[in-house]
C-alpha cells in the first residue's frame, strides 16, 4: 500500500469517522456524513481499491440484497508512527498503529540537553522502534512533544524550560537527518489530542484534562474541538489560587496549584514533615498507610485538587474530567478529601462529574506525540 495522502472534503470526513469509530456500516456512514448510499459508494470505491479502506465481515444482513453487509474499516497496521516525549532528564518513545495502539516502547536517559545531542537521541529511539514494525514497513511519521512553546509550523522550539532551550530549530535539525516526516508539538496539547481521539474523551463533546507532574496542566475540548492557544504552553492554571493558607510558590503566590500539587512540591513537603527526603510514591505510600505527617500533606493536596477540578468544571461545564500525568495517583490516595472539596465548591444540584484517571507514566505523553503525527501526516491536520 502506498502512502496515504491527506484527504479533503467528504473523503476526509469518511476516513476520519472510520478511523475513530470503525468499522462502520455504509448505512451508518451515510447517516454520519450526510451522503446518499449511492454517493457514498462512489466516494469509497477508490478508497477501497487503493487499500485505504477495507471491507470486513460480520455486519448485519442487508435486507435489500439478502446477504450480510460488509462494514468499512481502516487497516490500522498499514501505517506506523513513533511518538517521543522529551523531559528534562529522559526521552520516552512508543511505536503505534494508525489507531495509536502502542506496540513497543523504550526509554533512554537524557543527560545532555544540547539540541544536537538530543536530536541524536531522538533518532536513535526512532531507529530502535522502527525495526519493531511488523512486516518491516517504514515509519509514516514521527511526533516529538516537550514542555514549552513550539512554533505553529512545528519547525522550532521557541521556549522549553525543562531543556533550557530558547529559539531552537529542533524540527529542522531532525528533518535534516531523517526522511521520516517530523512534527513537534507541546506535550499537553498532544496529550489532550490523544485523549480526545483515542482515549477517555473520544465520545465527549466537552471535557477537561488536568495533569499533575513536574507542573500542572490543563487541556480543554469544547464542541468536539481541542481549544488551542499559545497560552496553553505556559501553564497558566499552575498559579490558580486554591488554599490561601497554603505554601508559597516561587512567584510568591500562597496556596496556588504549583505550590500544592506538583510532584516536587509534595515530595518536598512530605520530606520536611517527616525529616528526611522521600520519593513521590513513598510519600503517597506513607500517607496511605496512615503516617500522620504525610497524611496531612497529601490530604491538603487532595483538597486543592478537588477545588481545582471544581473551578474548571464551574467555568467550562464539561461532561467529563480526565486526570493524568505522572502524579495522578494523588487522586486515588486523597480520594475522599478530593471529593469533599469538589462538592463543597459545586452547587448541590450540579451534575455529577465523571472522572477518569489515565495511567501514571510517560508513555501516555509519548503516545500523544504519536497522535499528533497521525493527525498531521495522515489526515493533514494538527
Amino acid at each position: 500500500m502506498g502512502a496515504w495522502q491527506p484527504l479533503a472534503g467528504p473523503s476526509r470526513q469518511v476516513a476520519l469517522e472510520i478511523l475513530l469509530d470503525g468499522p462502520l456500516s455504509r448505512a451508518e456512514l451515510s447517516r454520519r456524513v450526510g451522503l446518499s448510499p449511492g454517493s457514498l459508494t462512489r466516494l469509497t470505491k477508490p478508497m477501497v481499491e487503493s487499500g485505504l479502506l477495507v471491507e470486513v465481515e460480520g455486519g448485519p444482513t442487508d435486507a435489500r440484497v439478502g446477504r450480510p453487509s460488509q462494514p468499512l474499516d481502516l487497516d490500522a497496521n498499514a501505517h506506523h508512527f513513533v511518538g517521543i516525549k522529551l523531559t528534562g532528564d529522559s526521552a520516552i518513545g512508543v511505536l503505534t498503529t494508525l489507531r495509536a495502539d502502542v506496540i513497543a516502547s523504550v526509554e533512554h536517559p537524557l543527560t545532555d540537553p544540547t539540541p544536537s545531542v538530543v536530536a541524536d537521541l531522538v533518532l536513535e529511539i526512532l531507529d530502535e522502534l522502527a525495526v519493531q514494525v511488523p512486516g518491516g514497513t517504514a515509519i509514516t511519521g514521527l511526533g516529538v512533544s516537550l514542555g514549552g512553546r513550539v512554533a505553529a509550523d512545528g519547525s522550532e522550539v521557541r521556549w522549553s524550560p525543562y531543556l533550557n532551550w530558547v529559539d531552537v530549530p529542533f524540527g529542522e535539525i531532525l528533518a535534516a537527518q531523517t526522511s521520516v516526516p517530523v512534527v513537534l508539538a507541546n506535550d499537553l496539547t498532544s496529550l489532550t489530542e490523544a485523549t480526545h481521539w483515542f482515549g477517555a474523551g473520544r465520545n465527549s463533546d466537552r471535557f477537561v484534562l488536568i495533569t499533575i507532574g513536574a507542573g500542572v496542566g490543563y487541556g480543554l475540548v469544547i464542541h468536539n474541538q481541542v481549544v488551542d492557544s499559545p497560552d496553553v504552553t505556559i501553564g497558566l492554571i499552575g498559579h490558580h489560587p486554591l488554599l490561601p493558607d497554603g505554601p508559597t510558590c516561587e512567584r510568591g503566590h500562597h496556596g496556588c496549584a504549583l505550590s500544592l500539587l506538583t510532584v516536587g512540591a509534595i515530595t518536598d513537603q512530605v520530606g520536611t514533615a517527616i525529616g528526611r527526603p522521600v520519593g513521590y510514591d513513598e510519600a503517597l505510600d506513607l500517607a496511605a498507610k496512615g503516617d500522620p505527617a504525610s497524611r496531612e500533606v497529601i490530604n491538603r493536596a487532595g483538597r486543592a485538587l478537588g477545588k481545582l477540578i471544581a473551578a474548571a468544571a464551574n467555568f467550562t461545564m464539561p461532561e467529563l474530567v480526565v486526570l493524568g500525568g505522572e502524579g495522578v495517583r494523588l487522586a486515588e490516595v486523597a480520594h475522599d478529601d478530593l471529593l469533599a472539596a469538589l462538592h463543597a465548591d459545586r452547587h448541590p444540584s450540579a451534575a455529577e462529574l465523571p472522572m477518569v484517571l489515565q495511567p501514571a507514566d510517560f508513555s501516555e505523553w509519548a503516545r500523544g506525540a504519536a497522535v499528533v503525527a497521525i493527525q498531521t501526516f495522515v489526515l493533514g491536520t494538527t
